[in-house]
């Protein structure tokens, strides 16, 4: 039997449709004679494997052990190895990314497959690439064209995980609750790089509510990663901005009245002005961004002025009522990151984002960063800062 599925877990799988698709499988590749065992595990299982042989202490959909390489190669060159999947894991991403249950399966089990066949997508972007091009080309001959939710997923979805820049802008908000010095968004950033965050966020506000120019001031001399400087575009804040010099400059609305940002800047019919900022900023040396609403319209509008990066503001997505609301703005956000790339631009993303909605948008390929602030320091009071960075780091890398 060139696939055998060993069952080892208690949901209920298709399984012997599972077994002749990935027989087909090794008929479309020209290796019929070939030998694949798929495992089907659940979470904890899969972690005691993660753990053994990869070092890492959390669940992950699949794993394969490929036989190609070993002492053993040789000796039975029919067999290709053990694929082991999560089926736990299977069916929440399933659920996760709106994906048929027996269609995602089916995608892991054939990318568990590939890599027996010494495909490795985490070598280079070329090698995901064709990796992907291999995956596709599969699930579309077993499946066919009316598979198209899969095959879309499989598409736009690559191997390099975003980054994330962590907003410590809530910190200071408990400090300034009190007028005292603790705690210290400073010491906060600190933890928060020995996470493994990529940067550092702060919003100094025009009323000052929380973020304090000496906050800025300090970042600016001890983030060892890279400091984004959220602000509006008024002649005080460039100034400062030009004085302080962060690695990236956000340029965000703001209203006194608002407690935190409410949508993102409105580029169109202001292009002019919004121009000048920008290019008096790039002046000075300074990389800057755009927080903008997931709208094509406000995108092309953002490309006239010269900005290096624009940051799509997730805040409807993230306060969407229900699965369909959920589902149409997040396609919002999907077709507004592949406009905002073909437009030349780098592209992030952010607010109110949290541990439970992260993953589908971290599945985005065309994101190259997230900044994330209120859920982290939420999680950090519970479990600490670096440890709160490390759960969002390990979902948002996951994701891809």
């Amino acid at each position: 039997m060139p696939v055998e599925i060993i069952d080892q877990q208690d949901l209920p799988v298709p399984r012997s449709w599972l077994r002749k698709k990935l027989e087909e499988a090794l008929l479309f590749l020209g290796i019929p004679e070939k030998e694949a065992t798929f495992i089907l595990l659940d979470d904890f299982q899969i972690t005691l494997y993660n753990q053994q042989y990869l070092g890492r202490p959390y669940p992950t959909n699949v794993i394969s052990f490929s036989q190609r390489e070993g002492p053993f190669a040789a000796i039975q060159p029919h067999l290709l190895g053990d694929a082991l999947l999560s089926v736990e894991t299977a069916r929440r991403e399933a659920k996760e990314y709106n994906l048929p249950f027996r269609h995602y399966l089916l995608a892991l089990a054939i990318h568990g497959l590939l890599h027996l066949l010494g495909h490795e997508h985490e070598t280079s972007p070329v090698a995901a690439q064709l990796m992907v091009k291999k995956e596709l080309k599969l699930l579309k001959g077993l499946l066919g064209v009316k598979a198209r939710k899969i095959l879309n997923f499989v598409r736009r979805r690559e191997y390099m995980p975003a980054k994330l820049a962590v907003n410590v802008d809530h910190v200071a908000t408990v400090r300034e609750a009190r007028k005292v010095n603790y705690p210290d968004p400073i010491h906060a950033a600190v933890l928060a790089e020995l996470g493994g965050a990529h940067g550092i966020v702060v919003h100094l506000r025009e009323d000052r509510r929380h973020i304090q120019d000496r906050d800025v001031r300090l970042l600016r001399e001890i983030v060892k990663t890279k400091l984004v400087l959220e602000m509006a575009a008024t002649e005080e804040m460039i100034k400062l901005a030009k004085e302080i010099r962060p690695d990236q400059v956000t340029l965000v609305p703001e209203r006194r009245q608002e407690i935190t940002t409410e949508g993102g800047l409105k580029v169109k019919g202001r292009t002019a002005k919004v121009r000048e900022v920008v290019e008096e900023l790039k002046e000075a040396g300074l990389k800057v961004s755009i927080f903008i609403d997931p709208d094509p319209e406000q995108l092309k509008a953002a490309a006239k002025t010269g900005a290096d990066v624009v940051e799509l503001h997730t805040g409807h997505y993230a306060e969407a009522k229900g699965p369909e609301e959920m589902e149409l703005e997040f396609a919002r956000l999907e077709e507004a990151a592949r406009i905002a790339r073909d437009l030349g631009f780098e592209v992030h993303a952010g607010h109110g984002l949290h541990y439970e909605n992260i993953t589908p948008v971290a599945a985005i390929p065309e994101i190259e960063e997230f900044s994330i602030g209120h859920a982290i320091v939420a999680r950090a009071i519970m479990i600490g800062m670096k440890e709160a960075v490390r759960e969002m780091l390990c979902l948002i890398e996951r994701a891809r």
